[in-house]
């Protein structure tokens, strides 16, 4: 469920384990947390003492599996019963289509709404109307994208090896602004320092990523919204002419 590593620290594990014991069917072993983890069943009979010591109320024992009560001082989420749907939706679809870590987010969350839902919505999020697959998804990114993200959000330069359509490849300097989620591929929309101009790039077809900077704050959002509009003005929102650029 979880890609763990040497250095959590103790206060990233104890909410992961706490978002174990929310997520995973109950009772959970200790040797299953442990597992997930990547941490011995000692540690987690001492997590489970620590949690239970800040507040959280998990019943069970050492042998017989653990099973978490919210709190009941924490005041419920409140949704109407679309919204819940519009949430299951949206993030079954990031399911189906985010890459690996941001579908493992979208999962997270799921089960966090659930955990916080009064009774009724939470039995109704778990077995919703609404949902999403993709029997096709898009082409897997082949670099990571918490990195792109991160650039982005950061408002960072990077350089990255592309080949476009017809496979002839090419260093960019760029700043990313936003990654869209299309149909049948996923694009960086940048401004492309080499072009001077900006440009859409298929995440699948960028072979490496690196973030060098300088940084662009605060030009981001400007950046952005420029090229949205000029997205909007061509004919199907994402016309032949940026189609041309990927």
């Amino acid at each position: 469920m979880w890609q763990h590593d040497g250095n959590m620290s103790r206060t990233d594990r104890l909410l992961r384990l706490m978002q174990g014991l929310r997520s995973l069917e109950p009772p959970v072993t200790a040797a299953r947390l442990a597992g997930e983890l990547g941490v011995t069943e000692r540690t987690i009979y001492r997590d489970i003492a620590t949690l239970r010591g800040l507040g959280a109320v998990i019943d069970g024992a050492a042998g017989f599996g653990y099973t978490v009560i919210e709190d009941a001082s924490l005041p419920p989420l409140a949704f109407t019963d679309e919204e819940l749907e519009a949430l299951v939706l949206g993030l079954r679809e990031v399911e189906a289509v985010a890459d690996p870590h941001l579908g493992a987010a979208a999962t997270a969350a799921l089960a966090k709404l659930r955990a916080r839902l009064p009774d009724r919505q939470a039995h109704r999020l778990k077995h919703a109307v609404l949902s999403a697959h993709r029997y096709f998804p898009p082409p897997s990114a082949t670099v990571d994208l918490r990195v792109l993200r991160k650039a982005a959000w950061d408002e960072m330069e990077i350089r990255i090896s592309y080949r476009d359509k017809h496979g002839q490849p090419s260093d960019r300097q760029v700043r990313p602004l936003q990654i869209v989620f299309f149909q049948d591929s996923h694009c960086l929309l940048a401004w492309c320092c080499l072009r001077r101009d900006f440009r859409a790039f298929r995440l699948d077809r960028i072979a490496t990523l690196d973030v060098t900077g300088p940084s662009f704050r605060p030009h981001r959002t400007s950046l952005l919204r420029q090229h949205l509009e000029r997205l909007r003005g061509q004919t199907d929102g994402f016309g032949e002419t940026s189609r041309e650029q990927i």
